[in-house]
């Protein structure tokens, strides 16, 4: 088939795309555009094989040059996502210390050279957003292939569109459902988006004097371009001639922005402001089926908290890319808790009830968020998604949602960051399975747990393993931030999963 004519996967008839069938017993063919820690766990893992594409020779060569454990080199800027596409990355060298796998070696093992040419000669994709768009629609995918993205993830993940499905959702469950039902969406901030909503912000700007708001980039992510501001007066400059009339065709359209409504009392640990990066996977939009890992992490700001100096991003902005240049951060010691050391934490000083409607209450932004976008998203069983859920509490425990990430950072901040990473993006090739060695019937597989399979998946009677003084803390099968033995759970699945297939 020509490039011209080439459609993609989920436009296909059922005989196009069955032309190649499922990977058999051959080794897996990868291809991946960032250099961080997914290409340590692609390369390590047993039986994939790279294949050449775009700088494939280019990052093949620094690759098996990489310096000795513990040593760091940083040699071109992030991509703009925190994802180095030219440098090995600040992380700790790939060796055969790293997280275990499901079998085999983890850690960087040399790749022979590569003697096929085909570009599409691959099964698996983890390429990068501006590749996918511009790409997708003259792709011709085969049965086997998978990769990341979905062709709109932006629905989701531009903070502009996020909120207008939310809200589109939530009329329409009032609608339904009636206006009790639509208490279950109060979990975004007060939003409008600039400069289309401009003046109807104004109107509740006056209704609403002395408050703080926040200025964000629609599309922009790290925390750049984000401000504070409490008077009018103070984006004067940032407004001035956006919201005249384009009369002038050469001049730019203005970038979209949304206004917010500060959340001025956010929960504080040590004095410091927080929040919670949450890892989700879906691996389909119809039906509905999503994963939650059980690690995350909290993320501080590296000063105490005060409103008393609202230009200060280094107390109100908590991405590591911006508390990593305060001038007394620490790389030694970070900026981050894992999720079940808070988890931990919120238990002992308020007790399991309190944390059990805290995470009850992230898991209703996580489905609620996916559901906003289910008859939007252009489903294809060919694509995946890892979003990044960014989630703050305030000091009545209440999550509120701030954004998600279609490109969260898989560059690591430090070892134990590395090692989280490592285990989150090997699960996740288990997840998808492409070696074919589970049953497809895995509520857990590794970290990851399933949160919504065309409903809601409650637990298994002997998966209760996040327990406070021998009380179970939930009946959902969602686990954010209890313990993880992901090693062991991982032999056990497989264990049972091959007896299964020879009976």
């Amino acid at each position: 088939m020509s490039k011209n004519t080439r459609v993609p996967g989920y436009m296909q008839s059922k005989a196009a795309r069955n032309a190649r069938g499922i990977i058999g017993d051959r080794e897996i063919r990868f291809k991946c555009s960032l250099q961080n820690t997914i290409l340590d766990v692609l390369r390590g893992r047993p039986g994939w094989q790279e294949v050449p594409g775009p700088n494939f020779q280019q990052q093949n060569m620094q690759q098996n040059s990489r310096p000795a454990a513990g040593s760091q080199t940083s040699t071109q800027p992030p991509d703009g996502k925190g994802n180095k596409t030219g440098s090995t990355g600040t992380t700790p060298s790939n060796t055969q210390n790293s997280p275990a796998t499901s079998g085999g070696k983890t850690g960087y093992q040399p790749v022979p050279p590569i003697q096929r040419n085909s570009d599409g000669d691959w099964d698996f994709y983890w390429c990068d957003r501006e590749w996918l768009h511009q790409n997708y629609d003259t792709m011709f995918l085969h049965e086997h292939q998978k990769i990341l993205h979905f062709r709109n993830h932006y629905e989701l993940t531009r903070k502009n569109l996020m909120v207008k499905n939310l809200k589109r959702l939530k009329k329409q469950t009032e609608r339904e459902q009636g206006k009790s039902e639509g208490l279950s969406f109060d979990f975004h901030p007060t939003t409008y988006e600039l400069p289309s909503e401009y003046h109807i912000f104004v109107e509740e700007f006056k209704r609403n004097p002395g408050i703080t708001w926040i200025m964000k980039p629609a599309a922009k992510s790290q925390g750049k371009g984000i401000f504070l501001f409490r008077r009018l007066k103070d984006i004067t400059d940032w407004k001035k001639g956006e919201y005249q009339p384009l009369t002038d065709t050469t001049r730019e359209v203005p970038e979209t922005y949304v206004v917010q409504r500060y959340i001025e009392n956010p929960y504080l640990i040590g004095g410091r402001k927080f929040d919670i990066r949450i890892y989700v996977l879906v691996v389909s939009y119809n039906p509905l089926k999503v994963w939650l890992y059980r690690d995350g992490f909290a993320r501080f700001s590296n000063t105490r908290f005060s409103l008393d100096s609202i230009e200060d991003a280094y107390v109100h902005l908590t991405n590591v890319s911006v508390q990593k240049n305060a001038p007394d951060y620490d790389p030694e010691k970070g900026c981050k808790w894992s999720t079940l050391r808070l988890r931990q934490y919120l238990s002992a000083k308020h007790g399991s009830e309190a944390v059990k409607k805290v995470f009850k209450g992230i898991d209703n932004i996580i489905t609620k968020g996916l559901q906003s976008v289910q008859k939007i998203i252009i489903n294809d069983k060919h694509c995946f998604e890892m979003y990044g859920y960014d989630i703050l509490l305030d000091d009545d425990l209440k999550p509120w949602l701030i954004e998600i990430n279609a490109s969260p950072s898989l560059t690591a901040s430090g070892k134990e960051d590395y090692e989280l990473k490592f285990g989150l993006l090997n699960d996740l090739l288990n997840v998808l399975d492409l070696e074919n060695r589970l049953t497809g019937k895995e509520k857990r597989i590794g970290g990851w747990d399933l949160l919504w399979d065309d409903g809601p998946v409650l637990a298994d009677d002997g998966n209760m393993e996040c327990t406070t003084n021998g009380t179970s803390v939930t009946t959902a099968n969602s686990f954010l931030g209890c313990h993880n033995d992901r090693k062991r759970q991982l032999r056990e699945i497989y264990t049972s999963a091959q007896a299964i297939k020879k009976t």
